[in-house]
């Protein structure tokens, strides 16, 4: 049946915003291929004032080299930084041979709420 308000092909999405605090500083690593990528955490609290629980979130960002990338790998830990990124659950073996799943979630925007003082 078609769209009234696309004319583009129907695509499976999944998205995630995150807003939290960064639980370190991020850090430029690299693939076994070579290609860089900015790797974060960003913890989350949800639940009432007395009973907080902590949702811990890895986020990995493909910012090109420059002023992007720089202004990423400089944010302190403590940072509360608004993400929004694609999200996607990826199944492997670990070295134990346990069937294991995480979630991916690759950064297509960030914002700094609040630096840590």
């Amino acid at each position: 049946a078609a769209r009234a308000f696309s004319t583009t092909a129907r695509r499976d999405i999944a998205k995630i915003t995150i807003v939290g605090n960064l639980a370190a500083t991020p850090e430029l690593k690299a693939t076994s291929t070579g290609r860089e990528l900015i790797e974060y955490a960003v913890a989350s609290n949800s639940g009432p004032r007395d009973n907080r629980t902590t949702s811990w979130f890895r986020v990995v960002s493909f910012a090109p080299e420059g002023p992007q990338r720089d202004f990423i790998t400089s944010l302190p830990k403590g940072a509360t930084v608004y993400v929004e990124g694609d999200a996607s659950m990826n199944t492997y073996t670990d070295a134990e041979g346990k069937n294991r799943s995480s979630l991916r979630i690759i950064q297509k925007n960030m914002e700094v709420l609040r630096r840590p003082a």
